[in-house]
Parts: structure tokens; C-alpha cells; sequence
């Protein structure tokens, strides 16, 4: 097991702090890569509409041209893709005056790199009001410095591939398609230097007890007890301490609850906001435990890497990252064992889940919630203020690897090192197949139980790069699915099936549904919009296999499923893969055009707009 350092005293000065990666060369690489990814997923989702150069060679890559508010004329190289995206090359960006130059053409050219500075020229194209535009600057340059963090401290491929699961997450760049993917906004630098996945900084999590006046607790049937989890997770004399001080206060340990808290949302939302309840005993502040934790790419996530075999725990961070604050509504949390049981009873009553795919899913199976006295009770508040305290513990990966076998996010296979060579191209070097063959091995893996699952139970989860997970056999083949994520993720159709006749009232009542026509898009767009759109391009350029070539395998291998079930011919109608186009789900103009920064008393969702042809049906 590889050692870590003792955590870092945040009463101590933080060495990190000095940024030794805000350099301007590296500064300049990672704006560059920015603005390309900005260019390209503004122009898929429609927010600018890039006109092709009049004087680009018919025969080379496509040369396109954008003009800014000032009159500027940027141009750049970009290659085409499926689903209607758009691959920019970095380095090719330049911009022009409009004015004419010495020969009576536009200006002169001159290589142009910067995010933000587009933003500033192009704010009236991308139609942002004020508000919109400061916060996504601020929002957009947190995520340049957590790039060049990335950046200052990136490993090859080849080391990459030789990291355990918990240590590979830390070196992930984030969403490929949400451009403002690491804004993380609410933590300062220090905080970016300790808890983030790039800082790949272990901690000890202090733990606090909670009343069960203002606390619940749930779990699946072996945890149904509060003490069946903790025997499991917290040493005999960790629980000995945290009575102990409960005792010395004249408090009844048998009244409390304890969970772990990030130190963060201690400091700014839990003690501003729940003082009354500590002030009356109802909360009492305990001391870290003796696990070293490293958070995962969802922030709030920490995988024990002390002890692999005890469980990954989710806590509420409200901070805004990507679309949405990362709080935990309190009825989703207690619901979550209650949704862990029912999907994984589906898994363990169907043969071709539990003995052909072998699928792992990794259920959250205990929780407990603490709501706000008012908060909770207050429907026009902000969201962000009913998801403040909680905890829920989450099956761990490693015991349920087989000998041999490695674990890796899918969104691992989306990495470049800096000598731009990528991970998956490294693991199929490993594996010793074929890039073709591999690839087979990859889709055989991660579709039929996602398929299944569709077709048969009407249930979809949200496939993901931080969701699914890759388990690979020792010759780094794909060989199986684990997939996490259930009770925020995990929706059903809204047509009644026969199969959810087996589905618990409380299960019933948590999950989102959808018309089974909208929730193909769940596979759609987590995985094949959100994943195989840049990986397609990626085995062109790396593996020598055409993009049409991938999406024929990716078709190949549903097909393939439908033949495996002819009795299941309706639902593959009723829930149709294969349509000819399919709705543009849009991930960036939410932030832009719809619900901007503003608080509202509800997630967010994607946003959707137009569609885009599915390289998966025939005519493709």
C-alpha cells in the first residue's frame, strides 16, 4: 500500500501556497487548451456558429473563422466530429483586426491564447449579461489554476497506468465537455491546496455527533443499526473517545449519531448555520479518526486510503462546481439505501447481471441526514441551504476486485500526458491486442448491463466518467462494469413496467422518471456524448482506427445485445438506441442563457436544444 504523509495542521503555513505553477509558459499552455475546448463546446451546443474560412484549402483540415464584438477576427483549424462536435487544434487560434492590412487583406495574424480575454470580446456574441460574465471569469480562471496545478505535476502514461484507483483520480483534468469544470467556487487557494483532487493531499476527517432530535440515520439490512456501521468503520477506540466526550458533557451517546465533515463546510456553512444546535448540545464537535482519506474527482467524495477495505464517504460541500452546489438534499439521503437495495436486488434476481456482465455496483448503503430547523421547511429557499449536513457511506472498490484485476474511471481513458500520449493508448500497448480488439473488450464491458438494465427494468444510471468504472483483468484488458452513484443518478421510465412492481414506495417517491423516449439520453449523453465523442477522435489519432470504425463497433455491440434477448424486441422499440437523431443536451448554455449564478430553490438540469444526428443508427 503506498505511505502518505501525515495531513497537513491548517494552522500551519501551507507550503503549496507559494503556487510554483503559476509560470507564464505554463500559464499560456493550459489558456491555450482552454480556449480551444471553449471554442469547440460552444460551437456544438450553438452558443457560436463558427463560418468556414474562405480561403481554406477544400482539401486540408477545416479552417473556420469567428468574428468578436470589437471586430476581431479569430480563425483556427477544428476537425468535425459525431453528434455534430468540433475537435479545435490550440495552437492554430489567431486573431485579425478587421482592418485592413498593408496589402489590403485583414490584419495581420497573431497567435492568440487567451480564455479570458475572449470572454471579454465575445460577450455580446455569447449573449451574457454582467452578472453572468464576473462570475464566469472568476469561475474560468479557477479553473486555469487548477490546469496548471495538473499541469506542473503530471506523470506519463506509463506511471499513470501503474497507480492504484484512489491515487489515479487526482490526476484526472476534469469534465471533458463543461468548459468552467473546476470553478470550485467558495474554496480560496489554500482551500484548492488541501482538498482538492489535484492537490492529492490525504486528511483526516473530524467527525461530530448529532442528536437524533434533528438527525436520522438509515441503512441496508446489515447496517440497519447505526452500530452495525460504525463497528466497521471507526476503531474500538476512536467510538471509545467519542462517547467518552459525550459522557463528559452529561450527554447520552445512545442520543447521538456521529458522521464524518469536511473541515470546510464546517467552518462556513455548518457552524454559521447551525450554531443554535451546537450552542444547545444538539451538535457536538468530536476529533478527526485515524484514516487518511484522498477526495475524488467529485470533491466530496474520499476514498479511505489507510484502510481500502472500509467504505468511500460522500459529504455535502457547498461549493458551485460544474452546473450545480454540491450539497446532499436531505430526503435523497436517506433514501439512498433504500434505492441501493432495490437496484442492486435487481442485480443479484437476473443471471446474465450478476454471472455473464459480473457488474459491480457499489451501493451507498448507509446514511444519515441532519435537516435545518428552517431551511428545510422554507420551499422558495436557495437548494443550496437544504443540503448543508450529512453523510453517506458508500460501498468501497478494491474487496470486490478479483485477484489481478484493476479499477479505473472511464473518464481515465479520455487522458493525454504531456508528451501527448494517451492512457488508453498505453493500456492497449499493454494489453497486447489489437486496437480494434481492445476496443471489442472495452464496449463489451460497459454496454449490455447498461443496456440491460435499460431494456428490462426501465432503469438507466448516469454512465458518466466519474460514474462507470473500468475493471480491467492483469493484461489491462476491459473485462467488467462497476458503476456508483444511485440515488442522485438513477432514473426510471414513467411509463409503468412489470419489473417496477418490485420498487419500495420510498424508492418510488426519490427517483426522477422520465419518458422512455428522453431516457435513452441518459446513455446518449453520459456516455456516448460525454465520453466516446472525444474518445473516437482520440483512437483515430492515437490507435490508427477511423472514427466511423469506432461508432460501428459501439453499434456492433448493441446490436449484438438485441440478438443475445429477442424477447425484449419491444422494449428496444419502446426505449430506441438507434434513432436518427437525437436531442442536443447542452451542458455549457445552462450556465450562459439559462440559470446563469443565480440562486433558485431547485437543481439545476442540462439544458436542451436542437438535435444532432446519432452515428448510431443505419444510415450513420
Amino acid at each position: 500500500m503506498p505511505t502518505y504523509p501525515a495531513s497537513h495542521d491548517p494552522a500551519e503555513p501551507d507550503p503549496a501556497h507559494g503556487l510554483p505553477e503559476l509560470t507564464q509558459p505554463l500559464w499560456d499552455r493550459v489558456s491555450a487548451r482552454l480556449l480551444a475546448k471553449m471554442l469547440g463546446e460552444f460551437a456544438y451546443e450553438e452558443v457560436v456558429e463558427p463560418a468556414p474560412a474562405p480561403d481554406a484549402d477544400p482539401g486540408g483540415e477545416g479552417q473556420y473563422t469567428l468574428p468578436l464584438d470589437d471586430g476581431t477576427l479569430l480563425r483556427f483549424r477544428a476537425r468535425r466530429g459525431v453528434y455534430g462536435s468540433w475537435r479545435v487544434e490550440p495552437d492554430s487560434i489567431s486573431a485579425a483586426t478587421a482592418a485592413p492590412g498593408p496589402s489590403g487583406g485583414p490584419g495581420d495574424r497573431v497567435p492568440f491564447r487567451d480564455p479570458l480575454d475572449f470572454l471579454a470580446r465575445a460577450r455580446h456574441l455569447l449573449g451574457l449579461d454582467g452578472t453572468t460574465l464576473g462570475h464566469l471569469v472568476r469561475e474560468l480562471t479557477a479553473t486555469l489554476a487548477a490546469d496548471a496545478r495538473l499541469e506542473h505535476t503530471a506523470l506519463g502514461a506509463d506511471r499513470l497506468a501503474d497507480l492504484p484507483y484512489a491515487e489515479l483520480e487526482g490526476h484526472q483534468t476534469g469534465h471533458p465537455w463543461l468548459v468552467a469544470n473546476k470553478g470550485r467556487l467558495g474554496f480560496s487557494a489554500a482551500d484548492a491546496a488541501r482538498f482538492t483532487p489535484e492537490a492529492r493531499t490525504p486528511t483526516r476527517l473530524p467527525w461530530i455527533a448529532v442528536s437524533t432530535r434533528i438527525a436520522s440515520y438509515r441503512g441496508v439490512a446489515r447496517l440497519a443499526a447505526p452500530e452495525d456501521l460504525y463497528s466497521r468503520e471507526l476503531d474500538t477506540a476512536v467510538r471509545d473517545s467519542f462517547t467518552g466526550i459525550l459522557r463528559a458533557r452529561g450527554l447520552d451517546p445512545e442520543a447521538y449519531l456521529f458522521l464524518p465533515v469536511h473541515p470546510w463546510q464546517w467552518d462556513e456553512w455548518i457552524v454559521p448555520l447551525f450554531a443554535p444546535a451546537i450552542a444547545g448540545g444538539d451538535i457536538v464537535p468530536l476529533h478527526a479518526d485515524d484514516d487518511l482519506r484522498l477526495p475524488q474527482q467529485s470533491i466530496r467524495t474520499f476514498s479511505n486510503v489507510r484502510r481500502p477495505d472500509r467504505h468511500s464517504v460522500k459529504l455535502p460541500l457547498s461549493i458551485l462546481n460544474t452546473l450545480v452546489y454540491r450539497g446532499l438534499p436531505t430526503e435523497r439521503t436517506l433514501a439512498a439505501p433504500a434505492v441501493t437495495a432495490w437496484v442492486q436486488g435487481l442485480c443479484d434476481n437476473d443471471p446474465f447481471l450478476r454471472d455473464t456482465c459480473q457488474v459491480v455496483l457499489l451501493g451507498e448503503v448507509a446514511s444519515v441526514a441532519v435537516e435545518h430547523p428552517l431551511y428545510d421547511h422554507l420551499p422558495e429557499t436557495p437548494y443550496q441551504f437544504k443540503e448543508i449536513l450529512g453523510a453517506i457511506w458508500r460501498e468501497p472498490l478494491p474487496p470486490r476486485l478479483a485477484p489481478g484485476e484493476r479499477a479505473r474511471t472511464l473518464a481515465s481513458l479520455l487522458h493525454t500526458d504531456p508528451a501527448g500520449r494517451s492512457f488508453t493508448a498505453e493500456l492497449v500497448a499493454r494489453s497486447g491486442l489489437t486496437p480494434q480488439a481492445w476496443l471489442t473488450h472495452l464496449f463489451a464491458a460497459l454496454l449490455p448491463p447498461l443496456l440491460h438494465f435499460l431494456y428490462r427494468y426501465g432503469t438507466v444510471f448516469s454512465p458518466h466518467g466519474e460514474n462507470a468504472i473500468v475493471v480491467f483483468d492483469a493484461n489491462d484488458v476491459p473485462v467488467r462494469l462497476a458503476i456508483k452513484d444511485f440515488v442522485d443518478d438513477v432514473n426510471v421510465s414513467a411509463r409503468t413496467l412489470p419489473e417496477h412492481d418490485s420498487m419500495p414506495p420510498e424508492v418510488r417517491r426519490i427517483l426522477l422518471t422520465e419518458d422512455p423516449s428522453f431516457l435513452t439520453q441518459f446513455i446518449h449523453s453520459g456516455l456516448f456524448v460525454g465520453v466516446f465523442r472525444y474518445l473516437s477522435p482520440l483512437c483515430e489519432d492515437q490507435l490508427g482506427v477511423p472514427e466511423g470504425e469506432f461508432w460501428s463497433l459501439v453499434r456492433a455491440e448493441i446490436l449484438r445485445h438485441h440478438t443475445r434477448f429477442p424477447e425484449l424486441k419491444e422494449r428496444f422499440e419502446l426505449f430506441d438506441m438507434l434513432t436518427p437523431t437525437i436531442e442536443r443536451l447542452c451542458l455549457n448554455r445552462n450556465r450562459l442563457h439559462v440559470d446563469g449564478y443565480r440562486d433558485r430553490p431547485e437543481r439545476p438540469h442540462a439544458a436542451v436544444h436542437g438535435h444532432v444526428p446519432n452515428p448510431l443508427h443505419p444510415s450513420a
